[in-house]
């Protein structure tokens, strides 16, 4: 019997990319986001550069889709910040529409200029978080666990 990797190579993709967003912590996600975010982006601006809109629109839907997780996700009463990422998000969310209905790659360069900032920071606040963890997590020294 074949597996799926002899079967399929995109079914095992997709299975692995499946299985890396399930076990990704919170920030993992988040800068996963992001990054596709920003792909879908570079897409859309590529094909409206070619004036290929047809091909542009789902990159455009789908940065809108993930727009709109990140401004669901936000919890904006746990930091003072929240309410301000959160305009952010509408904001370039409505950048997003205006950009696939008007077919404007400036709309699209637009977003871009906001959200490639906020991915970087994001990426440094997720190694801070690993970083610490692994710091936490470390054994002392003396080989003890650091408990007690």
């Amino acid at each position: 019997m074949m597996t799926i990797t002899q079967q399929d190579p995109r079914l095992a993709r997709a299975q692995y990319n499946q299985d890396a967003i399930l076990s990704a912590s919170p920030s993992r996600l988040l800068t996963m986001l992001f990054d596709r975010l920003m792909l879908d982006l570079q897409r859309a601006e590529a094909a409206q550069l070619e004036q290929d809109f047809a091909r542009a629109a789902p990159y455009l839907l789908h940065a809108q889709d993930i727009v709109a997780e990140l401004a669901g996700s936000l919890d904006v009463e746990r930091w003072d910040g929240g309410q301000d990422l959160l305009a952010v998000y509408l904001f370039s969310s409505t950048k997003l529409i205006s950009a696939n209905i008007e077919r404007s790659i400036e709309r699209t360069r637009e977003v871009i200029g906001i959200m490639e900032p906020l991915r970087q920071t994001w990426h440094e606040a997720a190694e801070l978080v690993a970083q610490r963890s692994q710091t936490l997590a470390a054994p002392r020294q003396d080989g003890m666990l650091g408990i007690g």
